[in-house]
This record gives structure tokens, C-alpha cells and sequence, in this order.
């Protein structure tokens, strides 16, 4: 039966008033354990700030460039980014019902069915996501819309291909869970990394569609 490793708290032991060690009413010693989040955990997170910061930056470089260009041509956003949006929280979706589904089966539930078929829709979601944004250039093209047609058009590309390629790692992430949940070898530290990234990047969605559908 598959089992899941878990990081074991770090113990940290030294001496005197500030050490990790003191003494019991025996006389014994003993050691207070300190624990140290895993390095995917705390990984994730300054990957997610860094993230932030990016696309914080390409949004001041919008509001700026708009307020400022005389050039600046709106245009209808393609329908098929609210498709797309549809598809990417029914993947948050799979993904949270696969990440429980995976601590169950690995507890050794007998009533619990493998859990890589969510993990597997999880990615197939992901990759129609991808598809669709990229059948959204399409659309702009056909409408004449390039990369340096217009700045508008221009940080619609940039905004959205960025996405595009995060969601890509997300998917390789996802990809390497699968891989070491088949070989029995999954920390769950990497399982709940991955789900914090896949669901940023759902968030992360809603706010540049929320962007442009205000600024293009």
C-alpha cells in the first residue's frame, strides 16, 4: 500500500536559559522540539511574492502608459477568456477534491479509490486553459490585433501570455506530484505547494481579467 512521507519537526537542542534543552523535576533531560516549516512550504511563498511583485509592476506599467498614450485603442476582449475562466476554477476544483482524496488514500482507507484521476483532470483543465488563450490570440489576430498593433493590444498579449506560461509550470508541478504519487514517494508539503500555486494562479486570473476588462 502507498504510503506518504511527512517532514518530522527539526529538533533544535542546546544549553542554558536559551537552550532547547531543560531540566524535569526527575532530573532527566529533555528536548523541546521546534519545528521548522518544510522547504517546499516556504518556497512556495517567495515564489508567490515574487509573482505578485511582477504582475503588480506590469499593472503600473498599463494604468501609466494608458494615461498617457494618445495611441490607446479599447477593444472587445475575446468571449472565449470567460470560457477559459469557467475551465480554470473547475480546475481548482478537481484539484482540492484530488488533494483530499490523496490524504485519504494515503491513511490506508479502504474505501478510498486512487486518487489520480483528479490529479489527471486537474492537468487536462490546465491544459484546455492554455488552449483557449491561445484560440484568444487567434481571434485578436483575425481582427487585425498583433503585439505592436497598438499598446492595448500589446499588454493584452504581455498580461496574458505571462499567465499562460505560469500556468505551465503549474501544470509541470502538477506533473511531478503525479509522477511521485505513482512511485509512492509524495511529501505532502509538495502536494499542498502545488495546490497553493494552482489556486493562485486561479486568483490571479479573475484579477488581470477583471484588469483588463476595465483598462482595454
Amino acid at each position: 500500500m502507498a504510503t506518504t512521507v511527512h517532514e518530522p519537526p527539526q529538533r533544535v537542542s542546546g544549553s542554558g536559559n536559551g537552550g532547547g534543552r531543560g531540566l524535569v523535576p526527575d532530573g532527566s533531560l529533555r528536548s523541546v522540539q521546534h519545528y521548522a516549516p518544510p522547504p517546499a512550504s516556504t518556497g512556495i511563498w517567495v515564489g508567490l511574492a515574487g509573482i505578485s511583485m511582477t504582475f503588480l509592476a506590469l499593472t503600473s506599467a498599463l494604468v501609466v502608459r494608458k494615461g498617457s498614450a494618445f495611441d490607446w485603442r479599447p477593444f472587445a476582449l475575446p468571449p472565449v477568456l470567460y470560457v477559459n475562466t469557467v475551465v480554470l476554477f473547475a480546475s481548482s476544483f478537481t484539484l482540492e477534491v484530488g488533494r483530499r482524496r490523496v490524504a485519504a488514500f494515503m491513511t490506508g482507507r479502504r474505501d478510498a479509490a486512487h486518487p489520480a484521476r483528479w490529479l489527471y483532470i486537474t492537468l487536462g483543465l490546465g491544459l484546455v486553459f492554455v488552449a483557449g488563450q491561445y484560440a484568444a490570440w487567434r481571434q485578436l489576430r483575425e481582427q487585425g490585433l498583433f503585439l505592436a498593433s497598438n499598446p492595448s493590444s500589446s499588454f493584452f498579449y504581455v498580461l496574458t501570455a505571462a499567465h499562460a506560461l505560469h500556468v505551465l509550470g503549474g501544470l509541470g508541478g502538477l506533473a511531478r506530484v503525479i509522477g511521485k504519487l505513482g512511485r509512492s514517494a509524495l511529501r505532502r508539503s509538495t502536494l499542498d505547494a502545488t495546490s497553493r500555486y494552482w489556486h493562485f494562479m486561479d486568483a490571479l486570473w479573475v484579477y488581470l481579467l477583471v484588469l483588463l476588462w476595465f483598462k482595454i
